[in-house]
């Protein structure tokens, strides 16, 4: 009698330790699964970020051009509103996702921005490399980020 309870007991120790490795497995799974996703969504973030900021600095670019030439640039001004509007959602993408690198991020934008009524053409190239430079320093940070 005594041999079929001890039998029973340890069956029963036997799936209660099955079944707490089972569940702690699953959940070491589903926070790998999660960090993953969060990992791949800010990556994604700071590559529409990086697209976005480059496609404005083309924009100034040519918008910059024409005005310091004196030709029209009316169009110009339009399609580079269009561009710095594109740079607002990613930017917040960003900031949500990878908070530490929220200022980061700001800076490469203000330096994107500052391309605007430069006063000269030494001065728009200035304005431009600085902007080139702040982008990449945001991508080396997201990268020490996303690999850390």
């Amino acid at each position: 009698m005594w041999q079929s309870v001890i039998a029973i007991l340890g069956t029963l120790a036997g799936a209660s330790m099955t079944a707490w490795f089972q569940q702690r497995g699953q959940r070491a799974e589903r926070a790998a699964a999660t960090a993953t996703a969060h990992r791949r969504d800010a990556l994604d973030a700071v590559t529409d970020l990086v697209t976005a900021l480059a496609d404005h600095r083309k924009a100034m670019w040519l918008r910059e051009e024409a005005r310091l030439a004196g030709a029209d640039w009316t169009e110009l001004r339009t399609a580079s509103h269009t561009t710095r509007a594109a740079i607002t959602a990613p930017a917040v993408r960003v900031a949500i996702l990878l908070p530490a690198l929220a200022t980061t991020a700001q800076a490469a934008a203000t330096a994107t921005y500052a391309m605007r009524g430069a006063t000269d053409h030494t001065a728009l190239n200035a304005a431009r490399e600085d902007a080139v430079a702040a982008a990449d320093r945001l991508i080396d940070t997201a990268g020490q980020l996303l690999t850390a």
